[in-house]
């Protein structure tokens, strides 16, 4: 049965750098040995000067700052809905029929469909000034 050395040091939660580490030691050692090969001695000085760093790949991850959720609304009736589609594949056909949904179930709710501007990780201020203003709450398909 052959062993992934990787898979088996990442499981023990060690970094497979630390093969390149051992397969430069293996190098230098065999840059120490005569072509004879025979070793050359070292000076315990230069021996004693040696040393492997091995690195976590886990790291510590950074503090997350938690945000709140926006106020819940007590009921949708009177209210204005943004339906946002920031243009993932398909996102626009559900808030389509979220739309439909609201017109058939919830006739006093009115919704307002928009297209972010850019791609999904932009920012579109002009959007969420507007939602601000003029909305109550807002849906985006976001997708995934």
């Amino acid at each position: 049965m052959k062993i992934n050395r990787r898979r088996l040091l990442s499981a023990l939660g060690i970094s497979p750098a630390l093969l390149a580490g051992a397969r430069l030691g293996a190098q230098q050692s065999a840059q120490n040995q005569s072509p004879t090969g025979n070793k050359v001695a070292k000076s315990p000085k230069a021996a004693a000067s040696e040393k492997f760093i091995g690195f976590n790949p886990k790291a510590m991850p950074p503090s997350i700052t938690l945000i709140p959720m926006a106020p819940r609304l007590s009921s949708l009736d009177g209210k204005t809905v943004y339906l946002v589609d920031t243009g993932f594949h398909g996102g626009g056909a559900l808030l389509n029929q979220i739309q439909v949904w609201f017109q058939q179930n919830m006739p006093s709710v009115t919704t307002v469909f928009k297209r972010k501007a850019g791609p999904y990780a932009e920012d579109d201020p002009q959007l969420w000034a507007e939602i601000k203003a003029k909305g109550n709450a807002a849906i985006m398909a976001i997708g995934h």
